[in-house]
């Protein structure tokens, strides 16, 4: 039974990123508005019926903003840590909402999900593995840094949503206030197109076929720029510019 992924929405406008099989789905953060997630998923032929959960990386409105009205108009359960949901301020009060630790296997029908620790500015943040009967997509974004988490998670996928933020010179030469600019390129801020490379060209497993990048920053990057970096060391894996304005294709992986 193999995966099929698409990003519905990524970047600081809002996350969102489905991930299934046949019979049952997952999201990885709403951070678009409900309807918005119910026509990009209706365009695509996916079922909202078909997600049985909602799992919330982090705090930031980017990737809860949808999460009220989607999880209580559909009754999907809502995973998320306790300390995320402190300074969410989300208001769950009608809708399943169940606690995860790092590294806990949770089993969905035939998904089984993980989170692990990310180096990001949040209370509790994390990023996740999905897998299938041996298939394993991986979502990493919103990290400072490529610590030994990443690593070794990376090293297992078939397929990855990872980030690729910034664009350094476009960065240091944009007229971002310095405060800002050095939250971006901290550690417990975002990745930029260099320091994703990195990652692709020297942890990537063999059998990986897609690699969908996500996150750009709307004015430190450019879609163009960066799937010309990957593509020439592609490999013949598949590299996708995850949009912040529209959803992806749906890609079948496995």
């Amino acid at each position: 039974m193999s995966l099929t992924i698409t990003s519905l929405n990524s970047g600081s406008n809002g996350n969102c990123y489905y991930i299934g099989n046949e019979n049952e789905a997952i999201l990885v953060d709403a951070g678009i508005s409900c309807r918005e997630t119910e026509r990009r998923m209706l365009r695509l032929g996916l079922s909202i019926q078909k997600v049985k959960a909602i799992f919330i990386s982090h705090e930031h409105s980017d990737h809860i903003r949808g999460i009220n009205v989607l999880a209580k108009k559909h009754q999907i359960p809502v995973y998320i840590t306790p300390n995320t949901l402190i300074f969410s301020k989300l208001n769950l009060a009608h809708s399943p909402v169940i606690s995860f630790k790092a590294f806990e296997l949770i089993k969905i029908g035939n998904l089984t999900i993980t989170g692990f620790p990310k180096s990001h500015d949040a209370s509790d943040p994390h990023s996740f593995i999905v897998s299938c009967n041996g298939v394993k997509v991986g979502v990493f974004t919103d990290i400072g840094v490529v610590c030994d988490h990443v690593i070794t998670h990376f090293q297992q996928c078939h397929a990855a949503i990872l980030e690729a933020n910034y664009d350094e010179e476009l960065l240091e030469n944009g007229n971002y206030p310095y405060f800002l600019k050095r939250r971006i390129r901290g550690g417990n801020g975002h990745l930029s197109n260099s320091q994703a490379l990195e990652l692709f060209k020297t942890h990537r497993p063999q059998h990986m076929s897609h690699l969908l990048l996500g996150h750009l920053s709307k004015n430190n990057n450019c879609p163009i720029r960066v799937h010309e970096l990957f593509h020439e060391h592609a490999d013949g894996i598949e590299i996708v510019i995850a949009s912040r304005f529209e959803e992806t294709p749906l890609y079948n992986i496995g």
